[in-house]
């Protein structure tokens, strides 16, 4: 059950960072899959610098990797040249527009946040420092935390029924070990 909730957390952990990347990205008009090859370009070496260890890199199809490539080489962000010695063999390399690019697109701020608030906490579990992680980052994003009924500070229970403070409705069991939009957690500090 452990893997299952760690999993989750790594899974929800991503999905907050992946919004913040995509509210920054539009600005600039990139997607995240755009930001992705660049970062992948500015660490690959000679041998790894082609359209098809950038697909295989990040598991996408060659097609979505070629179109991205496109884009960023219209944007001015991605340089391609042939190779000295087998001309069919394409390299890629960031442009200085797209190192410039990717100096101002450090990483998320959120995170940056949340991990400073973290700093000083020491955890028994892996599980302990994601969920920590998770509840920092729903601050520094303003994000709603979708926890579970009993972890909620609206969740009361009464001789084993359960009520949502909130609503003031009943929940079941099975409302109870579920996620709730409306959750609003219980501050152990």
């Amino acid at each position: 059950m452990h893997e299952v909730n760690i999993f989750k957390l790594i899974e929800r952990i991503s999905n907050l960072l992946r919004s913040e990347e995509r509210k920054k990205y539009v600005t600039i008009g990139l997607q995240p899959i755009h930001v992705q090859v660049l970062e992948y370009l500015a660490t690959c070496n000679r041998f790894s610098d082609t359209p098809a260890a950038v697909a295989e890199y990040l598991g996408m199809t060659k097609g979505t990797i070629s179109q991205s490539i496109q884009v960023l080489e219209r944007k001015d962000y991605v340089q391609k040249t042939q190779d000295s010695e087998d001309g069919r063999v394409v390299h890629l390399s960031l442009s200085p527009a797209g190192e410039a690019l990717l100096d101002e697109l450090k990483p998320v701020d959120v995170f940056a946040q949340a991990q400073l608030a973290m700093s000083t906490k020491a955890f028994t579990t892996i599980e302990d420092a994601l969920n920590a992680m998770l509840s920092e980052l729903q601050k520094a994003n303003n994000a709603k935390s979708f926890g579970v009924c009993h972890s909620c500070v609206n969740f009361i229970q009464i001789d084993n029924h359960y009520h949502c403070n909130l609503t003031q409705l009943p929940l079941s069991r099975f409302d109870a070990k579920k996620i709730c939009r409306e959750h609003v957690a219980v501050d152990n500090e």
